[in-house]
Formats: C-alpha cells, structure tokens, sequence
C-alpha cells in the first residue's frame, strides 16, 4: 500500500473507543485530552507493519502523554497496553530519578525500554511531529524529522494503535494521524 490511510479526520472519533478514565474532546481539528489514566484507541483494525504519523503539541513541558501501539483488545482496562505494547512517551519534564532508567521516560522514548539519543521536541504549545516505524520487532522513533530512538522489542507483531490521556492536569492534543501498512496482506 503506497498512501497513507486517514485514522483522525479532525471531525470526529469514529472507529476510535475510549478505554479507563477521562477522555479527548474534539476541538478545531485536533483531540485533545481530559483526565485519565486512560486511553484512546483506533478499535476497527489490528496493524502489523506499518509507519504511523501524527501531529501532537503539549502547553506545558509536564504534560504527559502517549502513542501506544501494537497492544491487544483492551476490554476495559488501559493498563493492559501499558503491559502488552509500547509507548511511545510525550513527556518534555525531566523525569524524578528511577535509578538511572529516567532518560527512559522522556519524549521520544519507548517507555522504559529505549531512552531517546537527543530531545528533538519544540517548546510549550508548538507542534511536533512523531513517524513511528514499526517493522517486525524493529522500532525507530522520528520526531521533528529526527531519528531520536531505535529500538529492537519481543511483543507482540500486529495489534491496535492508541494515544494516552495521562492525568487530570495534562492536556495534549492531536492531529494529522495517519498510517501507512508495509505487509502485502494488510
């Protein structure tokens, strides 16, 4: 598949399904999240591999978020992607020490298993941009059109996308998310 296959319009959530707490609102073209720990997901298809885009901006630096991908039905428990897939961290703030895994828990890393080489986001209330690649058990994370993280994971092959709405006081939004498949049989 050479195009790349609108999963946000901008107008609405159809085909996405809120997991836990809180929840996104549509507001001029983007989500944006309110409360959680919850997680917004694009329930009508499992993707194997793939290059997902998407746009994201945070108005303060302790604004936490995230991109999950490739986790398993959740049912009604967020948690379970945590668990089951990878994140990818919106989070500008230096993390609180946690033995040294900190760097760990910083944009652009793949939470807790891959910390980001550089810190490529803009300031408060910019947008960034994340391609997320996802090839076999191969992951690279670009942002702002730098390549920031590489990472080589053991999960799962093929499952759902979905972005996190953290906690009461973070509010991040999102747009432009796309997807583009890299299987013959997708």
């Amino acid at each position: 598949m050479d195009a790349f296959q609108v999963l946000f319009d901008g107008a609405s959530l159809d085909g996405w399904q809120m997991c836990g707490p809180g929840r996104f609102t549509i507001n001029h073209g983007m989500m944006v999240s309110e409360g959680g720990m919850g997680l917004l997901w694009y329930s009508r298809k499992r993707f194997r591999d793939f290059i997902l885009r998407l746009d994201w901006k945070a108005s303060r630096r302790e604004d936490n978020s995230g991109v999950f991908v490739r986790f398993p039905d959740l049912g009604n428990d967020p948690w379970f992607a945590v668990s089951n897939g990878y994140e990818v961290q919106i989070y500008d703030a230096e993390p609180e020490d946690d033995n040294n895994n900190n760097r760990a828990h910083r944009t652009g890393a793949i939470y807790d298993f891959a910390a980001p080489g550089s810190i490529a986001s803009g300031p408060p209330g910019s947008w960034n941009n994340f391609e997320i690649h996802a090839i076999g058990h191969r992951y690279a994370v670009i942002l702002n059109e730098k390549k920031v993280t590489e990472f080589t994971g053991s999960r799962l092959l093929e499952g759902y996308i979905g972005v996190q709405n953290h906690d009461a006081d973070s509010r991040v939004a999102f747009r432009n998310i796309a997807i583009k498949e890299l299987c013959d049989s997708c």
